[in-house]
C-alpha cells in the first residue's frame, strides 16, 4: 500500500528543533541549480549526497518510492506565544468584527494582502468554517467563488480540481486557527499597550 503524506509542522524556529534531530534534508533535483527543498526533511533513512548535504532523490521522485517528508515551517507568531497556556488562552473565537479593518487584516498571516477579496464576500467571516473556506478561495483554483454565499462556497470548496493550486480542507481548518491565534495576539498586544498608558 502506497502511503502518500502531506505533513506540516510548524515552529516559530524550525532551526531550534532541527538542531535536535537526527535528519537529512529533502532534495529539489529537478530544478536548475539544484537545492535543498526550503522545508522538507526526512527524519528515516534515505539515500544522501554528502557533496550537497541532502538527499540523492527529488523530493517527488522520494515520495513515489514511499518516502515520507515532513515540512518543517517558520511561522513567525509563534514566537509571541510564551507557552503552552498562553497558546490555548489565545485560541477562543477572536473579536471578527475586526476583519472588517483594513489596517488591521493586512497585520494577519494568510490574509495581509486578501482584504478586497474579504469585501467581495456577501457574509461575514464569523467562525473558523467560514475564515477556512476563505482561505481556500482565495488559492487559484477556487477563486471563481469568490463573492458567493457560504452554503454556495461550501457545495465544492473541497473538491480537488485538477488544475491550479487549492487547499485540502485539513490545512483551511489549520490555517484558520493560526489566523484566529494571530487576531487575539494583536488584540492581546493592543490591550496591553492601552493598559500601560
Amino acid at each position: 500500500m502506497k502511503f502518500n503524506s502531506d505533513i506540516d509542522i510548524d515552529f516559530g524556529n524550525r532551526d531550534n528543533i532541527l538542531q535536535h534531530i537526527k535528519h537529512i534534508p529533502a532534495a529539489m533535483r529537478k530544478v536548475i541549480p539544484i537545492r535543498k527543498h526550503s522545508t522538507g526533511i526526512y527524519v528515516t533513512d534515505i539515500p544522501y549526497d554528502a557533496i550537497n548535504e541532502m538527499s540523492t532523490l527529488d523530493y517527488t521522485v522520494a515520495e513515489q518510492r514511499g518516502y515520507i517528508k515532513l515540512d518543517f515551517l517558520n511561522v513567525h507568531v509563534y514566537d509571541k506565544i510564551l507557552d503552552e497556556q498562553h497558546l490555548i488562552s489565545l485560541m477562543q473565537d477572536p473579536d471578527w468584527s475586526k476583519l472588517n479593518d483594513k489596517v488591521f487584516v493586512e497585520k494577519l498571516i494568510h490574509l495581509s494582502n486578501h482584504y478586497q477579496s474579504m469585501r467581495k464576500m456577501p457574509e461575514p467571516i464569523d467562525s473558523i468554517p467560514r475564515l477556512a473556506m476563505f482561505l481556500a478561495v482565495i488559492r487559484p483554483a477556487k477563486k471563481h467563488l469568490i463573492g458567493l454565499s457560504w452554503k454556495e462556497v461550501a457545495k465544492t470548496v473541497w473538491d480537488k480540481d485538477s488544475d491550479g493550486y487549492t487547499f485540502k480542507k485539513s490545512h483551511s481548518i489549520s490555517y484558520a486557527h493560526l489566523v484566529a491565534v494571530h487576531m487575539n495576539l494583536l488584540s492581546e498586544s493592543v490591550d496591553t499597550l492601552d493598559q500601560s498608558n
